[in-house]
């Protein structure tokens, strides 16, 4: 089977060569890979990179960019029978992670698979306890219901083909061909065991606009989930409570109080602002989807605790 791992990216340079690093490190039992670029308009070098590890290089214009067009474009260019989509910022946390994501499309027990994502010390506490909640430690294959994400995922070629990305929407390009996928009689699969550490470095800006356009796309996805004022206060509260609850009984000091305030209170406004129109949906559907309920074991578990991964870079530096 070929394997296509297809990155997304827009100025990426500061992780994109350990990601092709740990790609060149994959045991990937007799399967043969391929590596399919989607840039759209990097500045810092992520296109050299790509190009100096023998990546296809495919371009998107800034203008023609949405999260669902690149990846058609990537999955375009790409001739493998499964279509790895991999964000520029993420990174396998070992060799069998390509393996253990496409298997389940080999066997065909599923069409479309997604990994474990988790941080480091460099991520914000409160977004690692959302990877807590979206992303456990044991695997679904198959899963219950149509969540997936792209940052870390794998899609057969028929499948993709046949459903393919939506290109209007603002986020959620992948719950949006899972949901379709799923309707349709597919299987979608969590593999747990296919992990990678994702690094968001962004300002708070980025931070609440990010989920602004996630919550737009859910619209077109769950129409039904909804809101209100009250609920951006109580679920900025709760989870913020429970942020630092859990960082004081984890000894958690990467980040601070005052850090983890302004990423619940950006999630929140972000999704507000994206979110507020006049539907009514129930309290339980909006925590499923808004306030990041996280499992006394997943609060406990040992790689919540610090963790700093060192990049390949940083190891050859210090053994030099």
């Amino acid at each position: 089977m070929l394997i296509s791992i297809v990155i997304r990216t827009l100025n990426e340079a500061r992780h994109l060569g350990d990601l092709f690093e740990m790609i060149a490190k994959q045991d990937v039992r007799g399967h043969e890979v391929e590596v399919v670029l989607v840039d759209s308009g990097s500045t810092d070098g992520t296109v050299d990179i790509a190009q100096r590890n023998g990546a296809k290089i495919v371009t998107i214009t800034k203008q023609e960019f949405s999260f669902g067009r690149s990846l058609n474009r990537g999955c375009e260019a790409a001739k493998g029978d499964a279509l790895v989509m991999i964000s520029g910022h993420c990174i396998p946390t070992d060799e069998n992670w390509l393996f253990n994501l496409c298997d389940p499309l080999d066997k065909g027990t599923v069409s479309y698979t997604y990994g474990r994502q988790i941080g480091d010390d460099d991520s914000n506490y409160s977004e690692r306890r959302i990877f807590a909640k979206y992303f456990p430690e044991t695997s679904a294959i198959p899963q219950d219901g149509f969540f997936c994400n792209n940052a870390n995922s794998a899609v057969s070629r028929a499948a993709w083909a046949e459903f393919r990305f939506d290109e209007e929407l603002t986020g959620l390009e992948d719950m949006e061909l899972a949901k379709r996928m799923v309707i349709a009689g597919h299987k979608v699969g969590y593999v747990a065991d296919a992990t990678v550490f994702h690094h968001h470095q962004e300002s708070w800006a980025q931070v609440r606009r990010r989920f602004e356009r996630e919550a737009i796309a859910l619209q077109s996805i769950m129409p039904e989930v909804q809101l209100s004022r009250f609920d951006v206060l109580r679920f900025f509260t709760v989870s913020t409570l429970g942020d630092l609850r859990s960082a004081s009984r984890n000894g958690i000091t990467s980040t601070g109080k005052t850090d983890m305030i302004r990423y619940r209170w950006n999630q929140f406004v972000g999704s507000y602002k994206g979110n507020h129109e006049h539907a009514v949906v129930s309290r339980q559907a909006k925590e499923r989807f808004f306030y990041p309920i996280v499992s006394k074991k997943a609060d406990q578990d040992e790689w919540l605790k610090p963790l700093r991964r060192t990049s390949p870079y940083e190891s050859q530096q210090s053994e030099g």
